[in-house]
């Protein structure tokens, strides 16, 4: 099985080392030179794109997370039976799916007609990500998804939780996308405004993705174009 394999936080961020531990592996890292945490799906059309080879298994895209899906394949010709994106360094739950550079790789891959997951970690602050049991719960609920039929224009957005040393594995729920917006929260400086929204405060509609994670769980999201 070929496997794509892409992200929004740069080829060289842990995130994407443990997607590939837990796909064993098997796939072909297309990911950004540099972060583009946030980018949502911007594309490149302005000026010329590199294209770092770095082995058989590995291309570093001086674009954003789409780009790399779009050269993939397109232009390296890759025919995956998946796109993988992740495992992003923090959570894309809710209205962050509309954000997400991580998503974006996912829905670029949809509307080629290439199946997709998107993976993401949400990080509780203070606390640092174990990513060997990151790359080994995502080993598992890949499985679980890669197996299951899903509809044209539909795709697999995962976020796991972000728990204490030594927890229980945590429960997998599949969940509705969030409805509520982030906070819109500003301080005023002078003429200028910062935003200070705090992310573990939003919002959240019971049973939903952003409740799910924040309850310690794995929340798994149907996505749709």
């Amino acid at each position: 099985m070929t496997l794509i394999l892409t992200n929004d936080d740069g080829i060289d961020a842990p995130g994407i080392r443990a997607l590939w531990q837990a796909v064993g592996g098997r796939g072909i890292v297309v990911a950004p030179q540099q972060p583009h945490s946030g980018c949502s799906h911007q594309v490149t059309s302005d000026r010329l794109i590199h294209i770092q080879r770095r082995s058989d298994q590995e291309f570093a895209i001086a674009g954003t997370p789409a780009d790399c899906t779009r050269i993939a394949l397109h232009h390296l010709n890759f025919k995956p039976k998946f796109v993988l994106s992740g495992i992003n360094a923090g959570g894309n739950l809710g209205a962050d799916v509309y954000l997400s550079g991580t998503v974006a790789a996912v829905r670029e891959a949809v509307l080629h007609r290439v199946p997709g997951i998107a993976v993401s970690h949400f990080i509780r602050r203070g606390m640092a990500i174990d990513w060997q049991l990151a790359a080994r719960w995502t080993a598992q609920v890949l499985d679980k998804l890669m197996q299951q039929p899903v509809e044209p224009g539909a795709f697999w957005n995962v976020n796991l939780p972000h728990l204490e040393p030594g927890s229980p594995d945590p429960e997998v729920v599949f969940c509705p996308l969030c409805t509520q917006p982030l906070p819109a929260v500003y301080q005023v400086e002078g003429e200028y405004l910062r935003y200070v929204g705090e992310y573990p405060k939003r919002a959240r509609d019971p049973g939903a993705d952003v409740d799910v994670c924040f309850s310690g769980k794995i929340a798994i999201t149907q996505l749709r174009l």
